[in-house]
């Protein structure tokens, strides 16, 4: 089922003399930016039954489904009006590049940009679907006892080059811990997104 913070009936399609809301598309893993696309009443209607982002085309003056063609669709997960509700949020699983350049994003943003969160939802599915051989499982399997201390190996090892001034081996040590960091996040149920409500809080 979407979440969504709005009815349909609330959204102001009257706005544009075509009916048309303006849709920003993101990744819902990793928060990428994707595309922006246009919708009207019986498109977003669509959507909403389907779970697969319609959108309506201005060119061709009809429907169309994101993937329909390609077959990289956009699962929904969220959506989100803005305080006029004239333009809508949405935030979905792409199933394979979203721009027909075959770039995961319409925008020239560095593709790299949120991988963490796209790692984060990597290890949630080895956990839940644990594929024989995975590293990843094996540690799972372990506990938290030993995920926990492979954090701490990890954290020592980038002190250890931070403090010998290797840049390059503090980076490679670094990306290990937080690989570790983010399985024992997800060992205990909790994401990036618990770490960020933290640090919101103490900035504020």
């Amino acid at each position: 089922m979407i979440k969504k913070d709005f009815e349909l009936k609330d959204l102001d399609f009257g706005k544009n003399p075509d009916g048309l809301i303006p849709v920003v598309v993101q990744d819902y893993a990793t928060l990428k930016v994707l595309m922006l696309g246009y919708v009207n009443a019986e498109a977003l209607d669509r959507t909403l039954e389907s779970g697969r982002m319609t959108f309506y085309s201005r060119t061709r003056r009809c429907l169309w489904t994101k993937g329909e063609t390609s077959g990289n669709f956009l699962t929904v997960r969220e959506m989100f009006a803005d305080c006029d509700k004239d333009t809508l949020l949405v935030k979905a699983e792409p199933s394979g590049p979203v721009c027909h350049t075959g770039s995961v994003s319409c925008f020239r943003t560095d593709d790299d940009e949120g991988f963490i969160r796209e790692l984060q939802e990597v290890i949630r599915k080895r956990k839940s679907e644990r594929p024989e051989g995975s590293y990843t499982v094996k540690l799972f399997d372990k506990g938290v006892n030993k995920i926990a201390q492979k954090v701490g190996e990890e954290a020592v090892e980038t002190v250890i080059e931070a403090v010998a001034h290797n840049d390059p081996a503090m980076i490679y040590e670094a990306s290990d811990l937080i690989y570790h960091l983010l399985v024992l996040l997800v060992d205990r149920g909790l994401s990036i997104s618990d770490l960020e409500k933290e640090l919101v809080k103490r900035h504020r």
